[in-house]
């Protein structure tokens, strides 16, 4: 039997995450005031993000910190919610 791995990374696409962020923010607008990344702040688009972010590894970095700070907040409000 295999072990899970607990990294929530752990098969998550960077395209996933970037969709899910975008989501999240309710767009590229307040995603840019999250991190201020100018393949956010100009003329933005999943693509030339992706792009982008695949080619710097800083900026990828903190697009999976940001994600996962996001699903932390999302499991705490989640948790309010049951109690």
């Amino acid at each position: 039997m295999q072990e899970q791995s607990k990294d929530p990374l752990h098969g998550k696409r960077l395209d996933a995450i970037l969709e899910e962020l975008v989501e999240y923010y309710e767009g590229f607008e307040k995603l840019g005031e999250q991190i201020n990344i100018k393949c956010f702040t100009d003329n933005p688009s999943i693509n030339s993000s992706l792009k982008f972010l695949r080619k710097t590894p800083w900026a990828r970095t903190k697009v999976e910190s940001l994600y996962l700070y996001v699903l932390r907040q999302k499991k705490k409000n989640e948790s309010k919610r049951r109690d």
